[in-house]
């Protein structure tokens, strides 16, 4: 038997894992662009979090109808792949089929399985094209996902289907030479989906059968490899770092927001109080709030590469709603496309990020980071706890402290409560005038 089918499939197989290798190191410097932040802490509900959220879909569920057709597809993702393990055994030992004669009955039950998850995830796919193309769904058919990010939605589905497509038409054609007594092809008790479409390929040759059957299992198995790789370069890449992101969540209440640490410490300094990071000689600070990525931590860079572009935390945004140009998800996009950017050139022997781009100004806008009301709406509605509102205040931060560069009417009430510590210009030795003049009020 010649042994060139496993040569072919061994190459395949090291080549998919170099570039897979190549590109995750890529990744994972993009992402460790950002500064050093430790949440390793809450380990019991970190692990909670992680598997109520990423693997049980928690948050998916608060819009019934796509969060099922997501699900099908979603345990199709895990399920199938069992299969797949198959296919690799297969394709190293020149074997077909390894598993069916060890697991008998059970073999064929797992198979019709199989073929119905296929099934599931070819009309979810649809369903989800059809949202996406024919119904026109508002959020995902924004401004923002115009060009790339529109094609790799559709894109993707479309690789589903076909791959979808291959199992069924490998199935089919593989039991109708089991039937025809083929060597190396073994007889199941009965595909069901699969057993639909064999009388299309009834009236065709033994060898037009095997090179239809052998064209399905190879295009199947170098699809998948295929896919493991696009999923890096495509928004679908919260396949895998939903995982991450969810241990990484920012466990605090949601209406608690982070403080810089510096000003923190010389206020302490200032009124004379001693903490173990006040007594340290402070440090020479770079720069307040965030002006480019490497401003960010590591977790907010990584909250970008795993957003899923579905918008719901755009559709949540009250601003967004009321006609601003603040939208979550374009936030999670251009902190993104920042870190490609920077990652692309330092690639090339470029600047990097001395190229005399920013995150602030070449793609978020004030006006943008200005319209957020700090609600946590966005931060509620992301189905894999991406946190957009921590970006929003550390470019925010950057404007009030380091440009002077916040509206008006903030620098007034900035100003108030630095002299007066209110947002209303008034003394403090008058914060209880309203006191005495009810009490005045009910003498009388």
């Amino acid at each position: 038997m010649s042994i060139l089918p496993q040569l072919i499939f061994l190459l395949v197989f090291a080549v998919a894992g170099y570039i897979l290798y190549k590109r995750v190191s890529y990744l994972r410097r993009n992402i460790f662009l950002g500064q050093k932040e430790d949440r390793n802490d809450q380990k019991d509900q970190r692990w909670k979090t992680m598997l109520l959220v990423a693997l049980g879909q928690k948050k998916m569920f608060k819009r019934l109808g796509p969060a099922f057709l997501h699900l099908l597809i979603y345990v199709a993702f895990i399920i199938i792949n069992l299969e797949v393990l198959e296919f690799i055994i297969d394709g190293f030992s020149g074997q077909h089929r390894i598993f069916a004669p060890f697991l008998g009955t059970v073999y064929t039950v797992a198979m019709n399985m199989f073929e119905f998850l296929a099934i599931a995830v070819l009309v979810s796919c649809v369903a989800f094209l059809i949202r996406r193309n024919v119904m026109r769904v508002k959020r995902l058919s924004m401004t923002e996902l115009k060009g790339w990010p529109a094609l790799d939605a559709n894109l993707i589905l479309i690789i589903e289907i076909v791959l979808m497509f291959a199992i069924l038409t490998m199935n089919a054609t593989d039991q109708i030479l089991a039937e025809r007594g083929v060597e190396k092809y073994i007889a199941l008790q009965g595909l069901f989906f699969s057993g639909l479409i064999q009388p299309i390929f009834q009236g065709m040759s033994d060898g037009t059968l095997v090179f239809i059957e052998r064209f399905a299992w190879w295009f199947h198995i170098v699809g998948i490899l295929a896919f493991a790789v696009y999923v890096t370069y495509s928004k679908h890449l919260h396949i895998f770092l939903a995982f991450p992101n969810t241990w990484y969540s920012n466990l605090k209440p949601k209406g608690e927001m982070k403080n810089m640490e510096e000003v923190t410490n010389e206020v302490n300094m200032m009124l004379g109080i001693q903490t173990e990071a006040s007594s340290e000689p402070p440090a020479e600070i770079a720069r307040f709030g965030a002006k480019d990525v490497n401003d960010l931590s590591w977790v907010n860079i990584m909250n970008a590469y795993s957003c899923t572009e579905c918008g719901r935390c755009t559709a949540e945004c009250p601003a967004n709603i009321t006609g601003k140009k603040l939208s979550p998800r374009k936030i999670m996009m251009d902190v993104r496309d920042r870190a490609e950017e920077v990652g692309k050139s330092l690639d090339a022997g470029g600047p990097g990020l001395e190229d005399g781009k920013s995150l602030l100004g070449d793609y978020t806008t004030k006006e943008e980071i200005n319209a957020c009301t700090s609600c946590n709406a966005c931060v509620e509605a992301c189905p894999v706890n991406i946190d957009p509102l921590s970006i929003i205040l550390q470019m925010r931060r950057y404007v009030a402290m380091e440009e002077s560069g916040s509206p008006a009417q903030w620098n007034a009430m900035f100003q108030n409560m630095e002299t007066s510590f209110s947002p209303w210009k008034f003394a403090p030795t008058d914060r209880f005038n309203w006191a005495d003049h009810l009490k005045n009020e009910e003498a009388k």
